[in-house]
């Protein structure tokens, strides 16, 4: 954690936004898995309206074909939780925005709904710049369903402020 001018730590949340906003950058959030939880703990931190563009909670493959323009082939063809399908959440969100960036992600929290090939704790979580390529990463993470949307959460905002160290 990063000290802050109270003297207090920084929490992850309060870092995303301040390196948003050092970078001129507007933030559009995909959560398929989390339901609003990213948007909810960014714009729990005073001042987040100058990074957070909009947020979307696609949950049906309905919801990512009409709301964010994701192929149903697409999804049909590797699933709502794919590699794929988070890539596509996060062009989409894009397209349909006035952000900079995409943070997106599709999972499967649990307890029901994994399989053999797609466990439960399956996650996958994509961050793109307007124009550019989008970075995805898979995980499998361990716990219950309040664990595993929290590590979800976690794990996409420090790769958002990775590639915005890399890439701003």
């Amino acid at each position: 954690m990063t000290p802050r001018n109270d003297g207090q730590e920084q929490s992850l949340e309060e870092r995303v936004l301040e390196r948003c906003r050092s970078a001129g950058v507007r933030l559009v959030l995909v959560e398929a898995c989390t339901g609003g939880l990213l948007c909810g703990r960014l714009t729990q931190v005073p001042g987040a309206s100058a990074v957070v563009e909009r947020g979307f909670v696609p949950y049906s493959h309905e919801s990512k074909v009409e709301q964010l323009g994701v192929p149903l082939e697409l999804l049909q063809a590797h699933g709502s939780v794919s590699a794929e399908a988070a890539e596509a959440l996060a062009r989409g969100a894009l397209e349909r925005s006035r952000a900079d960036w995409a943070l997106a992600e599709t999972g499967i929290a649990g307890p029901g709904g994994g399989t053999p090939h797609k466990p439960v704790g399956l996650a996958f979580i994509a961050v793109m710049r307007r124009g550019g390529a989008a970075a995805v990463e898979r995980h499998v993470f361990a716990g219950g369903r309040a664990q595993v949307r929290d590590a979800v959460a976690r794990r996409a905002f420090a790769l958002l402020i990775e590639r915005l160290s890399v890439e701003s």
